[in-house]
């Protein structure tokens, strides 16, 4: 009763808005009314006899707190099929268990550190091949497919430098190359793009981020587009056992019920941040989608409904000196790792998020010494800018000081 019960919610409300579906797919407990999802935290359910239960026979296999969460998953990314995991790489890790020894995955270059270790150092001894390509050039997403290429992983917006790749055109080259398309949607959130419309197969989520909101979970997500795969990746989640637990699952449905608001309001204070630092004497280079200057500015505009709340740029004084100094001084940005919560946060990837990933390989996509990435949250913006503002002047105050006593010495 319960599951049709949503299963009529899902279907009812597929041409809404992104707010009001995310609202009208959250029910109302049907047996005692409670307007919030109740939390089932339960590990197993009485069965009427063997075999004969109400649906749920074991927490793993299913619970009723985490199958909303899945529904509600599931319809905003227009998919068939949505599955709740224990961390956004444990969905990655479900989904790389589709492959078999001797498949090729045609990876986005500028990938992140997470999985790029486990690509490289858990699968790759597996008989897995990675190729790397810079997904922004379509003629290299060509040539890099081999006959052994079964799936393509894409992020975009990419982290940390947010390149925008067009997912319908590779979702084609995919699809006649045999091989499925997951695109990483975490950077985007289904408010701003929602990659199965494009054409992609599979979409991850590291939930942690926008779709939890608030820094207080870790979590994962996958939304398949056929019901077929949907049921293959189920069955691997079953029996990895990657599966969210009640409370989380439960966080996670009262994240999205502001999710909508709060991309809304980070994708604006994001845009005029990215403005103010674009004219900054002290930054070298700004990396926003939503910037004219921006190499994938026309890609973003047809495919994405907003630009997202994140912002990378690169100090022109490009050491981990200057980057540390401007790092201690901000107040409103917290240094950190994660993104996509309420509070701003800022972070050296070439330290924190991609350390895992060699040196050389950083470079080669821009990820350099003095290159920041800030997740902007909820806090006024003017009160961003000028925290941004007196940490930069820090900055100079404290470089020029360095340089002065360094004169003196000689």
């Amino acid at each position: 009763m319960f599951n049709q019960f949503l299963f009529t919610l899902f279907n009812s409300t597929k041409e809404m808005s992104t707010s009001t579906q995310i609202l009208g797919s959250i029910p109302v407990d049907p047996l005692t009314g409670a307007i919030s999802v109740p939390i089932y935290q339960t590990a197993t359910f009485v069965q009427e006899a063997p075999g004969i239960n109400k649906g749920y026979d074991y927490s793993r296999s299913g619970n009723p707190t985490r199958a909303t969460l899945e529904t509600i998953l599931a319809q905003l990314e227009s998919g068939t099929t949505g599955l709740a995991f224990a961390s956004g790489l444990a969905a990655i890790d479900t989904v790389l268990k589709l492959l078999k020894s001797g498949d090729e995955i045609l990876a986005v270059d500028d990938i992140y550190g997470g999985a790029y270790r486990l690509f490289t150092k858990v699968y790759e001894k597996f008989g897995i091949k990675v190729n790397y390509v810079d997904t922004t050039d379509l003629e290299q997403v060509a040539r890099a497919f081999t006959a052994g290429t079964r799936l393509v992983w894409l992020e975009s917006p990419t982290n940390p430098t947010l390149k925008v790749s067009d997912i319908k055109a590779i979702a084609q080259l995919a699809h006649s190359n045999g091989a499925l398309l997951c695109v990483d949607n975490t950077f985007a959130s289904p408010v701003v793009q929602k990659p199965l419309e494009l054409g992609a197969d599979i979409v991850m989520h590291s939930a942690t981020k926008y779709l939890g909101g608030h820094s207080d979970l870790i979590a994962g997500a996958l939304v398949t587009r056929d019901e077929e795969l949907g049921a293959q990746l189920k069955f691997l989640q079953n029996a990895g056992g990657n599966i969210l637990g009640p409370f989380d699952s439960w966080l996670i449905i009262r994240g999205l019920e502001t999710l909508t608001l709060r991309i809304k309001q980070q994708c604006a204070s994001a845009l005029a941040i990215a403005q103010y630092l674009e004219q900054h004497d002290a930054i070298e280079s700004v990396y926003y989608p939503g910037l004219e200057s921006h190499p994938n500015y026309e890609t973003a505009c047809r495919q994405q409904k907003g630009f997202g709340g994140i912002i990378s740029f690169r100090l022109k004084e490009d050491t981990q000196e200057a980057a540390g100094l401007f790092l201690k001084q901000t107040r409103l940005f917290h240094l950190a790792e994660s993104l996509g919560g309420v509070k701003s946060l800022c972070c050296l990837p070439c330290e924190m998020t991609h350390k895992s990933v060699p040196r050389e390989k950083c470079l080669e996509t821009g990820v350099t010494d003095g290159f920041i990435r800030l997740s902007v949250g909820l806090e006024e913006t003017e009160d961003l800018i000028a925290d941004l503002e007196q940490a930069l002047q820090g900055l100079n105050h404290t470089v020029a000081a360095v340089v002065e006593e360094s004169l003196a010495a000689c």
